[in-house]
């Protein structure tokens, strides 16, 4: 049977990795991106993400079998936790009927090991109270004070814990929605090809994140645990987060977290 999963970040990286596997297996893609996607929406800005939602509405027929939400920024921008964060959850909120209306909707959010990094709890509170403008405030501040490297961890950080919270939510357990992170490590991505590519760059990652299993890993081993998460054969797994990280989180927190 097809289904029509809508793929934010579908142009590059993971996003493209995920269409890939999710067309070879026969389900149809609604990709999402600034441009060249079935639907071009800007996720930084509220009047972006609601064309986004309205477009998969329309495009689905009001019928949505899986979100799957891979666009993302990382760096200093004062965009990164609207993208990160908002054009996450406002665009899975948007889609909620739709995929209440599936015979077996799944959603699945790109987290990050960075968010078990130091974060700026003002962006992670003003992210989840779903205050726009405080997000905003916050994030200005946090880059005036030269803390740059904690909004891409905040933004995940929130991302994981929105999750975990919707997913026991009523309107999302109960109607038979279940909604998981994964959360890779280092990926040879676009996004990443900077870090990589200067080698003491690559010395301080290497610090921040172990991957004692494999390495880096490219997009199209993230995109298979999506798969597995995004396909009706996942039952009863809601709620979590899974470290696709050769072995980062688990190296840096330890065996007492699990």
């Amino acid at each position: 049977m097809t289904r029509l999963v809508v793929v934010t970040g579908a142009a590059s990286g993971i996003g493209a990795a995920v269409r890939r596997l999710l067309e070879e297996r026969g389900d149809r893609v609604l990709g999402v991106d600034l441009q060249g996607a079935e639907i071009d929406a800007d996720l930084a800005t509220p009047e972006g993400r609601a064309a986004a939602v309205t477009a998969a509405l329309a495009q689905s027929g009001g019928v949505v079998d899986g979100v799957v939400t891979c666009a993302g920024l990382s760096g200093a921008s004062p965009a990164l936790p609207h993208v990160n964060f908002f054009g996450t959850t406002e665009l899975v909120a948007g889609l909620r009927d739709a995929l209440a209306a599936a015979d077996a909707p799944r959603v699945v959010l790109i987290g990050s090991i960075s968010a078990t990094q130091p974060v700026d709890q003002g962006i992670v509170d003003a992210l989840l109270a779903g205050d726009v403008a405080a997000t905003t405030a916050a994030t200005a501040a946090t880059l005036a004070d030269g803390r740059p490297q904690q909004l891409y961890p905040s933004s995940k950080s929130a991302v994981a814990q929105w999750a975990r919270r919707t997913a026991v939510a009523p309107g999302w357990a109960d109607a038979g929605i279940p909604v998981n992170v994964v959360a890779p490590g280092v990926v040879l991505t676009p996004m990443s090809a900077a870090l990589v590519s200067d080698p003491q760059m690559k010395q301080v990652m290497d610090a921040a994140v172990p991957m004692p299993l494999h390495g880096y890993s490219a997009p199209e081993d993230v995109a298979r645990v999506i798969g597995f998460l995004s396909s009706p054969a996942t039952t009863h797994v809601t709620g979590q987060v899974l470290y696709v990280d050769g072995g980062a989180e688990a190296t840096l927190r330890g065996p007492s977290h699990f």
